[in-house]
């Protein structure tokens, strides 16, 4: 187990003011077996009020409304978690994981790459259970891709990214998913904070035995205690953080911070 201090924050500037501000938030860190949130702070500028609720897919929601104008929208999150992947309980077999959704649609690339990974793991006799072959997608999907910022955007899709052969870890993870789900396995997209980043981050997971268990192609490594999951479901288009309409034309600049900074190894 781990104690983790995080802290992390979104601004939007916006070129001119706006106003009748709706927003939808995927940005607190949810109480789950594996990991324990506590002192948790959240603000939000402009301060107006909010309604908290559950996502189909069980992430937590923070919904308001901006009515004045305002130049600029920010919030920060913040506060302790201790994470211990081991304490991962089975959960109920959903199978919307098992089919491509709109970001792992795939291309020739991704299907040629599906395939390739096909009759690799067909050569390996150890490669037969869901993880294993997980981990597999996922380390080739790490040598295939370059991390490059800027190579891609939020809107950029699996197929394209591997096209290009560059990205950023929503990239990464979106790849990996759609070659898992091309094999037949079921694997879910994760958004969260990784203690090595300057930003937030993401993984995916993929399903074994009643229990999801989470692998980060980015660093091509199984995901320890060092993580802490905000938001999960089918792509990235599950867990955007923050999402929003308003009245104006305004162009836009976001800005992201974020930290984990591990504290001390927590007793068990």
């Amino acid at each position: 187990m781990r104690k983790l201090r995080f802290d992390y924050a979104t601004t939007i500037e916006f070129a001119e003011p706006v106003s009748d501000h709706r927003f939808q938030l995927r940005c607190l860190p949810p109480n789950l077996p594996q990991q324990r949130i506590c002192d948790l702070e959240f603000t939000l500028a402009p301060n107006c009020p909010k309604a908290h609720g559950i996502d189909s897919f069980y992430n937590p929601v923070v919904t308001g409304r901006i009515e004045e104008p305002h130049e600029s929208f920010s919030y920060h999150v913040g506060g302790l978690a201790f994470v211990d992947q081991s304490l991962s309980r089975r959960q109920v077999y959903k199978p919307l994981y098992r089919y491509q959704s709109d970001f792992t649609q795939q291309g020739p690339a991704l299907e040629a790459l599906t395939a390739e990974m096909r009759r690799e793991l067909a050569r390996h006799s150890w490669a037969t259970a869901p993880l294993e072959q997980a981990r597999y997608v996922m380390g080739a999907v790490h040598e295939r891709l370059s991390y490059v910022p800027g190579a891609t955007n939020v809107r950029t899709v699996a197929e394209e990214a591997l096209a290009g052969g560059a990205g950023v870890c929503q990239d990464y993870a979106q790849v990996a998913i759609s070659v898992c789900r091309g094999l037949g396995l079921m694997a879910k997209y994760v958004a969260g904070l990784y203690d090595a980043e300057g930003a937030t981050h993401a993984w995916f997971e993929v399903y074994q035995g009643g229990n999801w268990h989470p692998l980060d192609p980015t660093n091509n490594k199984v995901v320890d205690d060092s993580y802490i999951k905000i938001s999960h479901g089918r792509d990235y288009g599950d867990c955007m953080l923050s999402i929003g309409v308003f009245r104006g034309a305004a162009g836009q600049t976001q800005t992201v911070h974020a930290k984990v900074e591990a504290l001390a190894e927590a007793e068990q």
